[in-house]
């Protein structure tokens, strides 16, 4: 029998008719279990759908549960039901489906999902554990009734009610094996991105590495910034690193002498390599350089539908310049629409958008200038501003200030591109977003406040002894 673990879908009504492509988006980004759920249309007309659905499903290797309906379930010749607790018992769903099918039952305490277990259930699911829009009689039971039923029953444990990403990562750490949302995937413009920004969170319990990072950079001979900071800082937190070079430096902390750029072809094989074989997480792009390099990452990451944190390397910290004028509107039409995370400083972020970024109140018109360009998520970095260095990281509506004392030392080479680094590496090990930029910040502040001089110009930050600092950086 196949194993209820992962992301978990519930279907929403029908209403625009796109139910078919929507769920195939979704199981595209990372579901594993699909619930059918119609509780407007009768049985006759469902089954057909039904169908199409099961199809579908099996073609990405997930399992398919009707909700309520045995005889549904048998129409269909679905993998199994999902009953609740005013629906019929288990040893009636059992008697219809028999013992290959899957049963599930919705419990919210302790004693029901002990029922549930000794009556045959082959999971339960527990809920809700917040407020929830698509159910208006949901009680919520929360967080610790999923932990007390994880120390009670062996059988598999579904979240559901009201996850969002903050949420889903606390009910896999109370013990859920699956967490089961409906609006956080069905209502998202991008169900195929919402669905996979889920799914990375099931790698924050997985063995170390956690999670595998795709950087997409140049080579810094300086070892301060570009590939060797990405490789390092992924490493030292806990990830495992890929790469693919988009050009060669001839750098040190004085600055770049000599730039060698690597065809785009053939860094559009060092990608292929890696994604055919290894696979990803996420992706972290830094200078890619050339017009024809910027087209090919965006396309990468369309067709692989992937998770890319997106640090716009545009003028090294010598003043070189590090991505071709003909690149950058290109830069603007196809990669930042396909930018799960843009990640600009505020010259950066003003080249983007042709506004002035100076203040916090610029930054924030800029971070929404962006996201209607296309990216999903900003987060404009404010070291270069006045006094404390202010972030400010734009997900959805909601705005997140992110203040750090300023650090008084020239040593900040390959700060840029180490922020980015651990912020994609921190995604890959399953953490929501917001906390991800978080630890990251922590991370970059503690590389800036513990750096020590390595050459005579603009040094490097201490990659190695903030990781040391930050905890969970070791397995």
């Amino acid at each position: 029998m196949k194993t209820i673990e992962g992301l978990y879908l519930i279907t929403d009504h029908n209403q625009d008719g796109n139910l078919k492509r929507r769920v195939r988006a979704a199981l595209k980004g990372g579901v594993r279990i699909v619930q059918y759920r119609d509780k407007n249309r009768p049985t006759s007309e469902q089954a057909a759908e039904a169908r199409e659905l099961r199809e579908l499903c099996h073609k990405f290797g997930a399992i398919f549960l009707v909700n309520d309906d045995p005889e549904l379930a048998l129409a269909c010749e679905a993998d199994g039901v999902h009953i609740g607790q005013g629906d019929s018992t288990i040893a009636e769903a059992r008697k219809r489906l028999g013992h290959e099918r899957i049963i599930g039952m919705s419990t919210r305490t302790v004693e029901q999902a002990l029922k549930a277990e000794m009556q045959g259930a082959d999971y339960v699911a527990v809920g809700s554990m917040f407020p929830t829009s698509t159910k208006q009689d949901a009680v919520v039971v929360g967080i610790e009734t999923l932990s007390k039923i994880r120390r009670a029953v062996k059988i598999p444990l579904v979240a559901i009610g009201g996850l969002d990403s903050s949420g889903a990562a606390e009910a896999l750490d109370a013990g859920a094996d699956a967490v089961a949302v409906i609006s956080a995937v069905m209502g998202d413009p991008s169900p195929e991105m919402a669905a996979r920004e889920l799914s990375l969170l099931f790698n924050r319990h997985r063995p170390f590495p956690q999670g595998r990072v795709l950087t997409v950079a140049g080579s810094d001979s300086g070892g301060g910034a570009g590939i060797q900071a990405d490789i390092k800082t992924i490493t030292l937190l806990g990830g495992y690193a890929t790469s693919a070079i988009t050009a060669l430096t001839a750098q040190n902390t004085q600055g770049v002498s000599a730039i060698f750029p690597v065809a785009a072809d053939f860094v559009g094989e060092q990608i292929k390599a890696v994604l055919t074989d290894i696979g990803t997480d996420t992706i972290k792009t830094g200078m890619l350089h050339a017009p024809e390099i910027v087209a090919m990452v965006a396309q990468a990451i369309r067709r692989h539908s992937l998770i890319a944190v997106v640090d716009p390397v545009m003028i090294a910290k010598g003043g070189a310049s590090l991505l071709q004028p003909e690149a950058v509107e290109i830069f603007k039409v196809e990669l930042i629409p396909e930018t799960y995370l843009l990640t600009p400083n505020l010259p950066e972020a003003a080249a983007l958008t042709g506004l002035p970024v100076e203040t916090e109140a610029d930054m924030e018109q800029a971070a929404r200038r962006l996201q209607e360009m296309g990216a999903r998520n900003v987060l404009i970095k404010g070291g270069h501003l006045k006094g404390d260095a202010i972030d400010l990281l734009l997900t959805g509506d909601q705005l997140h200030r992110l203040p750090a004392e300023r650090v008084a030392t020239g040593n900040t080479h390959g700060t840029g591109c180490t922020f980015s680094a651990a912020i994609a590496t921190f995604l890959a090990r399953g953490l929501p977003l917001v906390a991800a930029v978080n630890a990251a910040k922590t991370y970059i502040t503690d590389a800036i406040s513990t750096t020590t001089v390595i050459g005579s110009g603009h040094g490097p930050v201490n990659h190695y002894q903030a990781a040391q600092k930050h905890p969970g950086h070791k397995p």
